[in-house]
């Protein structure tokens, strides 16, 4: 990964929290970091389709909105990283995915209307890439921590 430059940082640290509620947040954005909406939209394009960016929006505790959550582990050969990776990531219910070191080495959170639609994405996702070892770990109890990235 190319090194980033201090502007990207910069708005990478402005747009993790407190995301402005605006008509037009980029420009809320912008005027805080003495910048052009433009140029805030234009980077903001660029970090995304470098990977850099996966998704931008809410967090919400997914039981107030009538959702479920549940964290999954799957052990994951390597030569399947990235499909599984790939895989996962299309779908929109997946708030987190990284790699650990670990037999389940790939560990990802999933929120969704309902357990079955969950237990039904996993098994597009085992179909998908051929990994069928997956454990889902469904939710009891949830801790909200805040997860700020200072870059």
């Amino acid at each position: 990964m190319p090194e980033l430059e201090a502007v990207d940082r910069a708005i990478l640290n402005r747009i993790q929290s407190n995301f402005p509620i605006a008509a037009r947040p980029y420009a809320v954005i912008a005027a805080e970091l003495n910048l052009s909406e433009k140029e805030i939209l234009e980077r903001v394009r660029a970090l995304k389709s470098a990977g850099i960016i996966r998704r931008i929006g809410g967090n919400f505790v997914p039981h107030k909105v009538g959702h479920v959550s549940t964290l999954c582990a799957a052990k994951v050969p390597e030569e399947k990283l990235a499909l599984f990776a790939e895989t996962v990531n299309r779908y929109p219910g997946v708030t987190h995915n990284y790699r650990r070191e670990n037999a389940y080495n790939v560990w990802f959170t999933f929120i969704s209307p309902s357990r079955a639609d969950i237990a039904a994405n996993l098994e597009e996702i085992a179909a998908a890439t051929g990994v069928t070892d997956i454990l889902n770990l469904p939710a009891t109890h949830v801790f909200k921590i805040k997860a700020q990235f200072e870059l």
